[in-house]
C-alpha cells in the first residue's frame, strides 16, 4: 500500500471540498463540509500515524516483495520507517490549510 499516496488523496477530497464552501451560502451546509473536511484531514493522520506493528507489518511485506532476502532486516524496517515520517509529515503539512 501507498501510504503516502493514501494520505495524498485524502487530503486532496478534504481540500476540494473545503473549496466548495467559498461558493454556498447556507450557513449549515458550510458547517457540514467544514465537519467533512475535518474528519478527512483527521483519517488522513491516523493513516499516516506509525505504530510498531503497522510498520513491523509495512516492513515483512517489503522483504516479501524483494523476494525474503536473508540479513536485510534493518534496511526494511527502516524504508517502513521513511514511508511513514513522509505520510506523517503530508499530513501535519495539512493540518491547517482552512
Amino acid at each position: 500500500m501507498d501510504r503516502k499516496g493514501l494520505v495524498a488523496r485524502t487530503l486532496a477530497k478534504a481540500e476540494k471540498y473545503y473549496g466548495f464552501t467559498r461558493w454556498i451560502d447556507d450557513q449549515e451546509t458550510v458547517q457540514r463540509i467544514l465537519g467533512l473536511t475535518a474528519k478527512l484531514r483527521r483519517r488522513a493522520r491516523a493513516i499516516a500515524t506509525p505504530t510498531e506493528n503497522r510498520i513491523r507489518r509495512r516492513a515483512r511485506t517489503l522483504w516479501e516483495e524483494s523476494g525474503r532476502p536473508s540479513g536485510r532486516d534493518l534496511e526494511f524496517w527502516l524504508q517502513a520507517e521513511r514511508e511513514f515520517q513522509e505520510a506523517e509529515d503530508l499530513a501535519k503539512k495539512y493540518d491547517s490549510f482552512d
